[in-house]
């Protein structure tokens, strides 16, 4: 296709599709624990939190979804007896967030293959390359939102 020489020098293009085969190629690896990689998320974000409660909004804001998702995957865990939500003693209106043991079983298994990929990844690509190329990722974030606010567009928005 004609397009193709633009898109083999467009950096939103590149790193795209990084980002859905990464996901793709995440989720196939963590096929063998049963989650999906936001539930995988979910679940390592409750681990590292506990014994404090976490709140589904600040998993969402953390992970940077939305709070639909959030809501729906820990709708998912919670009918697999991976989690249980409690509301808040301090507020009624909120929901405490905490890992049944099948659920922590789970989370370290995901800790444990997330663990091995970041390994991988640095005994292939050596800890100062991988650290450069996450600086350039964040610095395209950073361009991308400098971009979207100079033409008026809100984050909900654009």
């Amino acid at each position: 296709m004609r397009i193709q020489t633009f898109l083999e020098h467009s950096p939103v293009f590149a790193v795209r599709r990084a980002a859905q085969r990464l996901e793709a190629d995440v989720a196939r690896i963590l096929g063998a624990s049963g989650v999906t990689f936001l539930e995988a998320l979910v679940l390592v974000s409750i681990f590292f939190e506990e014994p404090r409660a976490i709140k589904p909004s600040r998993l969402a804001a953390t992970l940077h979804t939305t709070r639909g998702n959030v809501s729906h995957c820990i709708s998912a865990l919670e009918a697999r007896g991976l989690l249980r939500r409690r509301i808040d003693p301090e507020d009624a209106r909120a929901l405490n967030l905490f890992l049944r043991p099948a659920g922590k079983s789970t989370a370290m298994r995901v800790i444990r293959t997330l663990d091995r990929l970041q390994r991988e990844f640095e005994k292939q690509l050596g800890a100062d390359q991988l650290r450069a190329g996450l600086a350039s990722i964040a610095r395209f974030e950073e361009i991308c939102a400098a971009s979207r606010d100079a033409a008026g567009l809100s984050q909900n928005r654009g």
